[in-house]
């Protein structure tokens, strides 16, 4: 779970740097997009890196899915008896969705590879034009935050089960900072900073 966690966190960060390409300007940030199809290029063809990521991308998550339902069936055999009165959950809201969190994460995933492969050539002026809808914005959001509480609560418990120190204060930074990365753009769209 932490590995497959960690190469996709990975991933996450770098993409979330990209994002903020778009502050840019519109000709830095699709040079940017332009520039992604032509990593390892001559040795790779145009756009081949994407589709290599892509499919280390779909190992990883299918990997966390397989690990998630591993320690959901562990921890199910290891009290098969219910608590006759459950007690109190002392965990925090964002461990206590883990399951839900990923199943939201996971389809918004989804959403977003399908709508950025019809922006074509010019993906700044689609996301720019994206955004302008009141209602992908929010929807876009809402899947953020969600994102970031799973990220922290993900961050936190594979440090923690390592044994590292400051899993708290290295989790609640790396999603506050995705998750605010993330965010910049759609809000700079939807209040007019950017266009």
């Amino acid at each position: 779970m932490a590995v497959t966690g960690a190469v996709l966190l990975t991933f996450v960060v770098a993409h979330a740097a990209g994002d903020l390409k778009f502050f840019a300007g519109p000709k830095a940030f699709d040079g940017y997009a332009e520039w992604l199809r032509t990593i390892g290029s001559p040795v790779l063809g145009h756009g081949w890196y994407l589709w290599v990521q892509r499919a280390v991308l779909c190992a990883c998550v299918a990997g966390h899915i397989a690990a998630a339902t591993a320690l959901t069936v562990r921890d199910k055999r290891a009290r098969p008896v219910r608590y006759r009165h459950r007690p109190r959950a002392t965990t925090g809201y964002a461990a206590r969705t883990m399951r839900w969190s990923g199943v939201i994460v996971g389809l918004f995933v989804v959403y977003h590879v399908l709508d950025v492969s019809a922006a074509g050539g010019h993906p700044y002026h689609h996301l720019a034009q994206g955004f302008r809808h009141w209602y992908v914005s929010a929807a876009y959001v809402a899947a953020v935050v969600v994102f970031g509480f799973h990220l922290r609560h993900g961050i936190h418990a594979a440090v923690r089960s390592l044994g590292g120190p400051g899993a708290r204060t290295l989790a609640a930074t790396t999603a506050v900072g995705v998750t605010a990365a993330f965010l910049a753009v759609p809000l700079a769209v939807v209040t007019g900073v950017a266009s």
